[in-house]
């Protein structure tokens, strides 16, 4: 049964690496791995915990407790605690960038971009998306980014260059930023790394992953591009007026900033600042439309606007952490991350490999199964260490290590290496139909370039 719940966690991982080629969502892929996992754990629990230390504490709380009663309320309820928190968060952040989008509060961007020049808007959006990519989630970026684009640019040949940076972009900027990627907030929400050190180390190195690959689109892209014969508005944001719309991008954008601060002033879990941000916001909508015609007030209440939310993703994402949470039970992630010190050696190294490998399987598993293999070193436990090399090699693993640090950085942007590696490439494809070859002959090298000089500067700066 040990070895048949690999086969489990690898098969689902294919089969959700190859889901855009099947007829059935990654969701319910994810969800049916997770929890045949926790099934087999359930049914061979005593021989996966017979010799286990942990459970060998809990009957000391409860003499007369079964291996299912410890694998519910002590294994399954301790790893749903820091699930919860995430999906929380997540499904907050959501539906904050949703109110935003469903304002057209995004679409005020456009206000501020003249230039007609090629190599001015590819920089434009690239920096644009770079930065409000640290504080919104990836995939509605790339949505926004990739529909302005559109009424901007109407040569398709153009516009698919424009996406595959916006698919860089995204990656560098949710990667420095605590709540710009699911991996950072993971890594944040775990204690690996804090935020105003995450800012600091992972800036410039996420800065150059970016630079490099777009100077070099620079030096082939010339001329002016030309703008499509018709601009289509959506008809929701004619609802808002231009004040409206003001209020609701500052207020979501600020108050996702100021999220880190909230919990670092408080030491409260970061989903309770986003659940405030989203209260003020949703009280703010209902002043603000209570006086409108009726259905004009329907189609822009929170209610309305939550249907638009991609549950299906937090379906995905909740899967993925149940079946990596059941490796960390049942003992795999330890004897994964033994293999892994035995015959790489090098710690860095395991993270470039990482970071690599997230752009085929995806880098949520992958940051979930190092957070489930290492643990985080306490500063007092350091004082106890007299080997010099012993300590050096620990302070790696205390909070803000250079481990920790640098996994953040090569699981946010080593995804992007290839477009079907992260949830923007996703989008790119689904939305201006880049090719999968395409992407591999013409950004997947210019991605590495930048992703390697990234690490790089990193060991300049930290290391």
């Amino acid at each position: 049964m040990f070895y048949l719940i690999i086969v489990l966690f690898v098969a689902g991982l294919a089969a959700i690496s190859l889901s855009h080629r099947l007829p059935v969502d990654k969701a319910s892929i994810a969800l049916v791995t997770g929890s045949l996992i926790w099934l087999c754990i359930a049914i061979c629990g005593e021989t996966i915990y017979a010799a286990s230390p942990s459970f060998y504490k809990y009957l000391q709380i409860r003499p007369d407790a079964s291996v299912l009663e410890f694998v519910a309320l002590h294994e399954l309820s301790g790893h749903l605690s820091r699930i919860g928190e995430l999906l929380f968060f997540l499904l907050g952040a959501m539906a904050i960038v949703e109110i935003i989008k469903s304002h057209g509060g995004f679409s005020l961007l456009l206000k501020f971009i003249k230039s007609k020049k090629k190599i001015r808007l590819l920089w434009i959006f690239s920096f644009i998306t770079f930065f409000m990519s640290a504080v919104l989630d990836n995939l509605t970026i790339a949505i926004v980014m990739i529909t302005l684009i559109w009424q901007l640019v109407s040569s398709k040949k153009t516009r698919i260059y424009f996406a595959g940076m916006i698919v860089i972009a995204t990656s560098a900027g949710g990667t420095w930023s605590p709540i710009g990627s699911v991996t950072t907030l993971m890594l944040w929400i775990g204690g690996q790394v804090s935020a105003s050190s995450i800012i600091l180390q992972l800036f410039v190195p996420c800065l150059i992953f970016m630079l490099v690959p777009l100077v070099f689109l620079s030096l082939n892209m010339k001329g002016v591009v030309v703008p499509p014969y018709r601009i289509e508005r959506s008809k929701s944001f004619v609802q808002a007026t231009d004040c409206e719309r003001w209020i609701i991008l500052l207020s979501g954008m600020g108050g996702l900033i100021l999220v880190p601060v909230f919990h670092s002033l408080t030491h409260l879990p970061p989903f309770l600042g986003i659940l405030l941000v989203l209260g003020i916001m949703w009280i703010f909508l209902e002043i603000m439309h209570h006086k409108k015609q009726r259905d004009f007030r329907t189609r822009l209440t929170l209610s309305e606007i939550l249907k638009k939310l991609d549950i299906t993703t937090v379906f995905f994402l909740l899967g993925i952490f149940l079946a990596v949470a059941g490796l960390e039970s049942a003992g795999h992630l330890h004897q994964f991350g033994f293999f892994l010190s035995e015959k790489v050696h090098n710690i860095f190294a395991i993270n470039i490999l990482i970071g690599t490998l997230s752009s085929v399987v995806g880098s949520v598993p992958l940051v979930a199964g190092m957070m489930g293999t290492y643990e985080v070193i306490s500063p007092e436990s350091m004082n106890f260490i007299s080997d010099p090399a012993k300590m050096a090699y620990l302070r790696h693993f205390v909070t803000d290590g250079a481990f920790w640090e640098l996994l953040a950085y090569c699981a946010g942007t080593g995804k992007s290496l290839l477009i079907t590696g992260s949830a923007a490439g996703i989008v790119a494809m689904g939305l201006d139909k880049i090719n999968f070859l395409w992407y591999l002959k013409k950004m997947s090298l210019l991605a590495l370039a930048g992703y390697l000089s990234g690490i790089t500067a990193y060991f300049l700066i930290v290391v």
